[in-house]
């Protein structure tokens, strides 16, 4: 299990950092959880997750496919 910082889930996704947090804020990605009182991470298993999910959708002609 890997936890995953804001910079190193924005690298995977190809997102920017402020946009990862904008959609864990309005519940359209995963949220981040409390490492320490200042420090969260993400699990990389639910980012794939949400990669995965991405892709199925995609490829079932769903909200982000082009």
């Amino acid at each position: 299990m890997k936890v995953l910082s804001a910079s190193e889930v924005a690298a995977k996704t190809s997102m920017s950092v402020s946009n990862v947090r904008r959609l864990a804020r309005n519940k359209q990605f995963p949220e981040p959880f409390a490492l320490t009182e200042n420090r969260y991470g993400w699990l990389e298993s639910d980012i794939d997750e949400w990669i995965s999910e991405c892709i199925r959708k995609h490829h079932a002609g769903g909200k982000y496919a082009r």
